[in-house]
């Protein structure tokens, strides 16, 4: 009776090996980013199937890393460069011990791209 008891047990937090680690995820989106945009110019009817398939595929890379029971979010915004300034910004409400970020930006002489992962653990 003691082994079952001990079996159901019910965890609230990732053990560190199965935590998001922004370091890992950040190298993540560059490859990513490099693969898709390298040599690319910007073209306003091609942005938003850019967007879409760089996000697909950090998602897939990211489902790969296999953190269980972590939600991922990705956001990407592409746009042309015009020698003008960008800010952006996020609110987020989480968990800052088991929830994180990661973000990268490509830029090139025609476009700018910033790519964002938030990986949100469910409980």
């Amino acid at each position: 009776m003691a082994d079952v008891a001990s079996n159901n047990q019910y965890s609230i937090r990732p053990n560190y090996k199965h935590k998001f680690k922004p370091a890992i995820v950040t190298r993540l989106i560059h490859q990513v980013l490099a693969e898709k945009l390298t040599g690319v110019a910007y073209n306003p009817e091609s942005c938003s199937q850019w967007t879409r398939e760089i996000s697909d595929e950090v998602k897939a890379r990211l489902k790969g890393l296999e953190l269980s029971r972590y939600k991922f979010v990705v956001n990407v915004v592409i746009g042309e460069m015009r020698g003008e300034g960008v800010r952006m910004g996020c609110r987020c409400l989480w968990d800052s011990d088991t929830d994180s970020m990661a973000q990268d930006v490509f830029m090139n002489d025609s476009l700018f791209c910033v790519a964002v992962a938030y990986g949100v653990y469910y409980y």
